[in-house]
């Protein structure tokens, strides 16, 4: 069967996209009564803790592993683990060989962002060293291979500020928006299942229990069945002609219960943060003084206040620069 998990990052900024992940892992199902716990199935080569002896690859909420950057570059963590799991289930043996940003934005199926300031490359890795990377991807198979589970797919989406604005308008809440987006990521793991079971594991929108209309809203010719609403966890079977049926899980705090949910989550982060490299770059070819911005609303607002002189100056759209909400 197929074990996912979908996340978001940059759901309240002023600036950069709103991006989301999902990471799809395959195992045999016949002898399983539930779902295994992958941290404990790849224990050999995975850990949640950032200090580990055994050098092993840390899968974790991505909040926990940005770091502050003084000795190590602060993405060094969140790096590691979406280029080992991107290498493994893109099946390119040479995929770590002269890696950008590009070309893991086009492996994680991101098209282009069109902006101005999103149009340059970043050559990647940022803080690894790729023949550790090779040694680190040979340990994950193998890893892997020995736990029988198979990541097979680790994908992306990101919605640049004028999208987001327009959509938010259209729908008039952001909270659809996020809503739809995982959604779409979704519907992208149902397909690529064909009649395989497929279980995906979400963090909750909102804090909310109930999900039936949304889910009725998302998928309108599917059937639909509650398997649980309580204050921990919203259930879901639903079920179509031509696909195997898809269960669907939301409840707080995921990315500590689902190993797939924190890589989607790392993975939605480090695509995030390679955005807004490209941001920050482009302003400072403008200004070369200017102090970069994470994009999050108090230092986005000084941002903004320290680039105003540029936006006149170099025909800047703030509709599709700045967030609206």
């Amino acid at each position: 069967m197929l074990y996912a998990g979908i996340d978001e990052a940059g759901y309240g900024p002023m600036f950069g996209p709103l991006c989301a992940g999902v990471s799809v892992f395959e195992f045999d199902h016949s002898d399983k009564q539930s779902l295994p716990c992958l941290w404990n199935e790849l224990e050999r080569m995975v850990t949640r803790t950032k200090r580990d002896a055994r050098g092993r690859v840390v899968i974790d909420d991505s909040k926990k592993l940005k770091g502050a950057g003084k000795v190590r570059h602060p993405l060094t963590h969140l790096e590691r683990g979406v280029l080992l799991f991107a290498a493994i289930a893109c099946g390119d043996a040479d995929w770590l060989e002269h890696l950008d940003d590009t070309s893991l934005l086009s492996t994680l199926g991101i098209e282009d962002l069109q902006a101005v300031w999103y149009d340059s490359t970043t050559p990647l890795p940022l803080g690894q060293d790729v023949r550790m990377l090779r040694i680190d991807r040979g340990r994950l198979e193998r890893a892997c291979h020995a736990a029988e589970v198979r990541c097979v797919h680790l994908g992306a989406a990101a919605i640049p500020a004028a999208e987001f604005n327009q959509r938010v308008g259209a729908a008039g809440s952001k909270a659809i928006v996020n809503f739809e987006l995982m959604v779409h990521l979704a519907e992208t793991c149902w397909k690529r299942a064909a009649m395989k079971p497929l279980t995906i594991a979400v963090d909750r929108h909102g804090g909310r229990t109930r999900y039936l209309n949304d889910l009725h809203t998302a998928w309108p010719e599917a059937e639909r069945q509650i398997l649980e609403e309580s204050d921990d966890l919203s259930r879901y079977r639903l079920s179509m002609p031509g696909r195997s049926p898809m269960e669907i899980s939301f409840s707080s705090e995921a990315d500590s219960k689902h190993l797939p949910v924190a890589l989607a989550s790392m993975t939605a982060k480090y695509v995030r943060e390679l955005m807004m490299v490209r941001l920050n770059r482009f302003f400072a070819g403008l200004m070369p003084e200017l102090k970069p911005t994470a994009g999050y609303v108090e230092d986005g607002r000084r941002f903004l206040a320290d680039i105003e002189s540029l936006i006149e100056q170099a025909d800047l759209n703030l509709d599709e620069l700045i967030r609206s909400c």
